[in-house]
């Protein structure tokens, strides 16, 4: 009995654009500290550097000369300390102690250079990075087509990413959805594009260009948050390829019905991984080193090559246990399959030192005489 597994054709972009501040809930590896916390730290910064100015002059306020008339008040303080830090000097107040002068040298005048770096330069910085953000973002909008969404970057999220990265995948084809801004902090330090949102929202799978996916992978905590993640993410990209993690396997037709293409279920996989280890603890560890990535055995999908053509799946030098003809899988003893045809491909047990996507050693030239495209 055959398995049917959906051709992976790129969805059409949708024609409903983000709104105009979803771009603040995407975080691209470089994050930064919000625009308006630095900017109110650097005001609280220079309000101290006046602060300080203020003290000065008006401790050392017989050194000054008002032309005003009269003794220095602590008003006076703060208007001599204001034109002064801004270079605006109109030359009223000033200095004729030696005293004062020496304190402008040696302490207002840092204090002043402190100052507008603090306030200006820092200012014009801020709003310079976040338009660069912005930039950085349109430009990651317009270039991601046919990548992978991953939503959720829990246990199974990143373990999801980690055989997608050491499957070939690049870096920047997958980007994270999660709730919890801590799990998208987690993504950005491994260099990942992440989303902070509820990905059961059409516009937050949208920030995340669900619509132009090539496959979507959901690691929901619960099946029904499952369920409608995965309602959204169909009819939002009716061509992409869902995988969903499930629980319970009884939710498995519900999710099928919902727009799944593929369901692993976690916890039945770990109870029979379980069972079969305690009847068989040599049969328990072979099933846990091919779940285990980059260590001992992996199971990998390649292209059949020219000279492996009219053989049994038998035949190979790898240990073949499926082949995939026209988008279906059969079992490795399947009659349909007694022969490898060109454009087959066959899932094989392999040491994990070979890739699984990557072509055997010394097949380089075959696998372009076959015409197959490279596996990626």
């Amino acid at each position: 009995m055959s398995t049917s597994l959906p051709p992976r054709a790129p969805g059409a972009a949708s024609p409903t654009s983000p709104r105009p501040d979803s771009a603040l809930d995407i975080r691209l590896p470089v994050s930064y500290e919000p625009p308006i916390r630095q900017i109110s730290k650097r005001i609280l910064v220079a309000l101290g550097l006046l602060v300080a100015v203020v003290a000065v002059v008006y401790v050392d306020r017989d050194g000054y000369r008002d032309t005003a008339g009269g003794p220095l008040s602590i008003l006076d303080a703060f208007y001599y300390a204001t034109v002064s830090l801004t270079t605006t000097g109109y030359g009223d107040i000033t200095p004729v102690t030696p005293m004062a002068r020496l304190t402008n040298i040696l302490l207002i005048t840092p204090l002043r250079i402190a100052f507008l770096v603090a306030l200006v330069g820092t200012t014009l910085e801020v709003l310079a990075t976040r338009s660069r953000e912005q930039w950085r973002i349109s430009r990651w909008r317009s270039r991601l087509r046919d990548h992978t969404v991953v939503v959720g970057y829990g246990t199974k999220g990143r373990s999801a990413v980690e055989t997608l990265r050491g499957g070939g995948v690049p870096v920047n084809q997958i980007v994270v959805v999660d709730p919890k801004p801590s799990a998208i902090d987690e993504a950005n330090a491994a260099g990942l594009v992440g989303i902070v949102g509820d990905a059961s929202r059409t516009d937050v799978l949208r920030r995340a260009e669900a619509q132009n996916a090539r496959q979507i992978i959901i690691t929901a905590h619960r099946d029904d948050t499952a369920v409608l993640v995965t309602l959204t993410a169909r009819q939002l990209n009716p061509h992409a390829m869902v995988v969903v993690s499930v629980r319970e396997a009884e939710n498995i037709p519900l999710l099928r019905q919902s727009g799944a293409d593929v369901t692993v279920t976690s916890s039945d996989a770990v109870g029979r991984i379980m069972g079969l280890s305690t009847v068989s603890p040599a049969l328990g560890a072979v099933l846990e080193d091919l779940l285990t990535y980059g260590e001992g055995l992996e199971v990998a999908e390649r292209a059949v090559l020219p000279r492996e053509e009219g053989k049994s799946p038998r035949e190979l030098e790898d240990v073949a246990v499926a082949v995939v003809r026209d988008n279906e899988v059969y079992r490795y003893y399947d009659p349909t399959v007694s022969q490898l045809l060109r454009g087959d491909r066959v899932i094989v047990v392999r040491p994990a030192e070979e890739l699984p996507w990557a072509r055997r050693p010394g097949t380089e030239d075959e696998d372009t005489e076959s015409g197959s495209p490279p596996n990626s």
